[in-house]
C-alpha cells in the first residue's frame, strides 16, 4: 500500500509523561515509525510526525487519538495556540506514489471511526473539505473549542461532517484532512510586544493580502520574553522559507525591531533547506545530487542486508518460510529501480538537465530505497501472520480475531505498496524512455521486465492472503479491484 506521513496536533505541550503515552500507543502498531515529536509549553501543544502504510498508519493515528481522549481535558487546557480538541488536527500527507485522492480516503475512514467509537464531532478540512470554507483550518478552528461548543448544535455552519452535533465534554472536537507537505516555520521578534507581531503576521499571510500559500499568526512567548509570528507554509516551492524570512524582516523593519532567530517546528524536506541555501550563498547551477551525505545514501541504500546478494540468496534458497516471494518480488524491484537510475544517469545532460528525467532520477533512487525496506517488512508481515495465527488457536475470542484479521490486512499491504510502487515508476520510466540513450536500450527494457516482475511476484503474494481474509469474514472487494486495476495497467 502507498505511504503516507500524518502530522497530528495533540492540545498538550507541557506533560511529558502524558505526550509519551499518546506516542507508545502508535510505536506499538507495526509498519508505523514515530519520526518526530516536537513539544510547546507556551502553546502546551506538541506536533509528532509519523510515517507508514495506509491501513496501519490509520490504526496508529486512531490509538493515539483514543490516549488522547482519555488524558487530555480542553475544559482546563490553557495555552497561547488556538486549539478545539484534546487532538486539534490531524492531516494526511501522501508521499512517493501516493496520491492526494488516497490521503482524502484515509481522512474519510479515520474521520468515521473517531465519530463512531470516540464520539467526537468531526470536521474534514484542506483537500478533503466537503464544504469550500472548510478547506481553511483557521475557519474551521474559529471560536475554538468553546465558541464551537456553545453553537454547533444550533448553528447549521457548525454542524460536524462526522459524529454528533455536540463537543465530547473534554476532548472536543477534531478536523481531519489531506495536504501537501507543510513548512511551519517560526521567527523570533527582538522585542515582546505581540501587537508587533500580530501586525506583521497579518502583512504576510495569503489571507490579507500577503504571501500565497502563507498563514501565519502573533503569538507571545512569555517564556523566552519574545513576541513571535508563527506561519504555516503551506506550499514551500510557491512561497519558500527565504521568502517568508526576508517578507518578516522587512514588516519589522518598519516597528524598529528585527528577526532574533528561527525555528522550524517538525519535518522538513531537504529541499526547502537546499532551496534557501541557494538563496543566501547565491549560488549558481548547484547540482543536488552533488551533497555528501546524498551520495552516501545512495550507497547505503544497497545495504539493508549487508549480507550481499549471495548470502541473501542463499538465505532465500534455505528451507524456511521467508524471505519468500514478497520479498523477492521487493528485491526486483531494487533492482529495477537500480538499473533505471544508471540509464537515466548516463541520459541526462548536466549542462542542461532535462527537468522530467531529473525528476524520475529523483524517484527511482527513493524507490530504491523504499523497495529494500519491503524486502524485510514482507518477511516481518508473514511472521506477524504466524503469531497471529497461533495465538487466535490458542485463546480464541474477539481480541484475537482482530488482531488476526489486522496482521493479514497488513500481510497483504505490505505487497500490495511493492505492486503499486513498481507500476507507478514503470509507467513515468516508459513515458521518458525515448528521452534516454539508445545505447541503454537493453537495460531500459531490463528495468521495465523487473518491475513487470515485481508486480505480479506481488500482486501473487497479496491474493494468497486474500484468501485467508475472506475466510475471515472481511470484504475484499476494493482489494480485489485495485489488484485488477494494476494488472491491467500491464496490458
Amino acid at each position: 500500500m502507498s505511504r503516507f506521513e500524518c502530522v497530528p496536533n495533540f492540545s498538550e505541550g507541557r506533560d511529558a509523561a502524558k505526550l509519551e503515552r499518546i506516542c507508545a500507543a502508535a510505536r506499538e502498531v507495526p509498519g508505523v515509525t514515530v519520526l518526530d515529536v516536537e513539544r510547546n509549553a507556551d502553546h502546551n501543544r506538541a506536533v509528532v510526525s509519523l510515517v507508514g502504510e495506509g491501513d496501519a498508519l490509520l490504526e496508529a493515528v486512531f490509538r493515539m487519538m483514543r490516549v488522547a481522549t482519555e488524558t487530555i481535558d480542553l475544559t482546563q487546557h490553557r495555552g497561547e495556540h488556538p486549539r478545539m480538541g484534546a487532538t486539534d488536527v490531524v492531516p494526511f500527507v501522501p508521499l512517493e506514489t501516493a496520491t492526494m485522492e488516497e490521503a482524502v480516503r484515509l481522512a474519510e475512514r479515520l474521520a468515521e471511526r473517531v465519530a463512531r467509537e470516540l464520539e467526537i464531532p468531526v470536521y474534514l478540512y484542506a483537500k478533503a473539505a466537503r464544504r469550500p470554507e472548510r478547506s481553511d483550518l483557521a475557519k474551521v478552528r474559529e471560536g475554538q473549542f468553546e465558541g464551537i461548543r456553545d453553537s454547533i448544535a444550533t448553528d447549521p455552519a457548525r454542524a460536524p461532517d462526522f459524529g454528533p452535533p455536540r463537543v465530547h465534554p473534554t476532548a472536543g472536537a477534531v478536523a481531519i484532512g489531506a495536504r501537501a507537505i507543510l513548512v511551519a516555520f517560526n521567527t523570533y521578534l527582538t522585542t515582546p510586544d505581540v501587537t508587533v507581531a500580530k501586525k506583521i503576521a497579518k502583512a504576510v499571510r495569503a489571507r490579507d493580502g500577503g504571501l500565497p500559500e502563507v498563514k501565519a499568526l502573533g503569538f507571545e512567548i512569555a517564556e523566552r520574553h519574545r513576541a513571535q509570528v508563527s506561519m504555516n507554509l503551506t506550499d514551500y516551492r510557491t512561497t519558500p522559507i527565504h521568502r517568508a524570512l526576508e517578507a518578516v524582516r522587512r514588516e519589522a523593519q518598519r516597528y524598529g525591531v528585527g528577526v532574533e532567530e528561527s525555528e522550524i517546528v517538525g519535518l522538513v524536506p531537504e529541499d526547502a533547506l537546499f532551496d534557501a541555501a541557494e538563496y543566501y550563498l547565491q549560488l549558481h547551477s548547484f547540482d543536488r545530487g552533488a551533497v555528501l551525505e546524498r551520495k552516501v545514501r545512495a550507497v547505503d541504500a544497497a545495504a539493508p542486508a549487508a549480507e550481499s546478494l549471495g548470502s541473501f540468496t542463499r538465505r532465500m534458497a534455505a528451507r524456511t518460510p521467508t524471505p519468500g516471494g514478497g520479498s523477492a518480488a521487493a528485491a526486483a524491484g531494487a533492482l529495477a529501480a537500480a538499473l533505471g537510475e544508471m540509464v537515466l544517469a548516463y541520459s541526462i545532460d548536466p549542462a542542461k538537465p532535462d527537468t522530467e528525467l531529473t525528476e524520475v532520477h529523483e524517484m527511482l533512487e527513493e524507490a530504491r530505497v523504499r523497495f529494500l525496506a519491503l524486502v524485510e517488512e514482507d518477511s516481518q508481515s508473514y511472521e506477524l501472520v504466524r503469531t497471529a495465527r497461533k495465538a487466535r488457536k490458542a485463546t480464541p475470542g474477539p481480541d484475537a480475531e482482530r488482531d488476526y484479521i489486522d496482521a493479514l490486512r497488513t500481510a497483504a499491504n505490505v505487497p500490495l505498496g511493492t505492486a503499486r510502487l513498481a507500476t507507478g515508476l514503470a509507467g513515468r520510466l516508459r513515458t521518458v524512455g525515448p528521452r534516454t540513450r539508445k545505447a541503454l536500450a537493453s537495460d531500459l527494457v531490463t528495468s521495465l521486465a523487473l518491475f513487470r516482475a515485481a508486480t505480479e511476484g506481488a500482486l501473487a503474494n497479496v491474493e494468497i492472503n486474500l484468501i485467508d481474509l475472506k475466510a475471515a469474514g472481511v470484504a475484499t472487494g476494493e482489494l480485489e479491484g485495485e489488484l485488477q486495476g494494476l494488472r491491467a495497467g500491464w496490458l
